[in-house]
């Protein structure tokens, strides 16, 4: 299991930067992608715990990357771009999920930009966990809605509460 801890601060930089190349920041989608990398590794493994498929911060899957080129960037050549744009930052003998946080973070975006309901909130904790839990961790993930809100609120804003 790979750990890389990031500081919540130096996260959301990376979020910001990642979302504004892509054309797809807002203060909703970032607080959501901020909140998703709380909630699936609570901003400490970049490699899925028990050897899993998963990769980044956002644990997101090679399957869901190539479902994201295949299905959804190969008809917008311009988002295409800005993507492939961030990827190539990689070193070549690296894992662009694993080692480039940039890039994870513009597909975590991307996976959320598919889902026709709208974005919630950025101060609704609770609907951004339910949304998280409903399209990006699914009916099949581990996530539990309350545990996404204490763990946003541990991770992120740096506070514990009983919920």
């Amino acid at each position: 299991m790979s750990q890389q801890t990031v500081r919540p601060d130096v996260l959301r930089g990376v979020v910001r930067q990642a979302l504004s190349h892509i054309g797809q920041w807002s203060e909703h989608a970032e607080e959501l992608v901020m909140l998703t990398a709380a909630a699936e590794s609570n901003l400490r493994y970049v490699v899925q715990i028990g050897g899993g498929p998963a990769r980044s911060h956002f644990q997101i899957e090679k399957a869901t990357e190539r479902d994201i080129f295949d299905n959804y960037l190969a008809y917008r050549k311009d988002l295409l771009q800005r993507v492939i744009e961030l990827r190539d930052l990689t070193p070549l003998s690296s894992d662009p999920l694993r080692d480039n946080p940039l890039y994870a973070a513009a597909l975590c975006r991307i996976h959320y930009r598919r889902v026709p309901e709208r974005l919630p909130f950025k101060d609704d904790v609770v609907g951004m966990a339910k949304y998280h839990k409903k399209y990006f961790n699914t009916s099949q993930g581990k996530a539990e809605v309350m545990n996404t809100v204490r763990k946003y609120h541990k991770y992120i804003l740096g506070n514990e509460v009983n919920v």
